[in-house]
């Protein structure tokens, strides 16, 4: 797994570097806000570990330029910026995680492993489902999902609710397996947010031949025309 470390505080990401190292994971670094979005591209990782309080740029206008141009690595917040208010607002700019200061290193590593393993398990789902239509495709190599040959312009949480449906297309799926994958670890998150989520994805299928259906009592269903 190859981490992308952003924090200015040299102790702090010289310490969280050896430490993640030494699980053997790889590692980069870097310190400042105005060079973390050519890193990030350029790096290309599984996982990002995002502070917020940066030099030269602000860590949620980092996160809000990378979301906008659909880099969609997996996010972990660390801050000690710690109120509620802080966390909406970095969870509402497409992070995925959140964790403030100071934590635990073990629960540090369990967060990390958890968002490396979640697309890891859809991506694998997706490349063997031959639930794959003219409508809709998933491309394994950007991790975009595909209408008509065009990229479908979605959020962080739409797109981490249409990967899983897709993967699991004709078949119901839990509301609870959902949030868990949309919302992972946000236990401040109200559970009937997964609705509006829902809500605006089947906004944006319309048009595309699939449809996603509520299941009362049992969850969501995606329905694909056949190929």
């Amino acid at each position: 797994m190859k981490l992308l470390l952003i924090e200015d505080d040299t102790a702090l990401h010289t310490a969280l570097s050896r430490s993640l190292t030494r699980c053997g994971w790889q590692v980069e670094v870097c310190d400042d806000g105005r060079t973390a979005l050519p890193r990030w591209r350029a790096s290309h990782p599984d996982v990002v570990l995002l502070d917020l309080t940066l030099p030269g740029r602000d860590g949620l206008a980092v996160l809000q330029q990378a979301r906008d141009e659909g880099l969609n690595t997996p996010v972990l917040i660390l801050t000690a910026r710690g109120t509620v208010g802080d966390r909406v607002q970095g969870l509402n700019a497409g992070a995925d995680d959140y964790l403030p200061k100071p934590f635990d290193l073990d629960e540090l590593e369990a967060r990390v492993r958890a968002l490396h393993r979640r697309p890891h398990e859809i991506n694998d789902n997706l490349a063997s489902n031959a639930h794959q239509s003219s409508a809709i495709s998933y491309d394994k190599d950007s991790e975009a999902i595909y209408h008509a040959g065009q990229v479908m312009e979605l959020s962080s949480r739409e797109l981490a609710m249409l990967r899983a449906l897709l993967a699991k297309a004709g078949q119901a799926v839990p509301k609870e397996r959902l949030f868990d994958l949309v919302f992972p670890g946000q236990s401040e998150v109200h559970f009937e947010a997964i609705e509006v989520v829902a809500y605006r994805l089947r906004k944006k299928l319309q048009g595309t031949g699939a449809t996603l259906t509520t299941l009362r009592g049992l969850g969501y269903l995606l329905k694909l025309p056949p190929a």
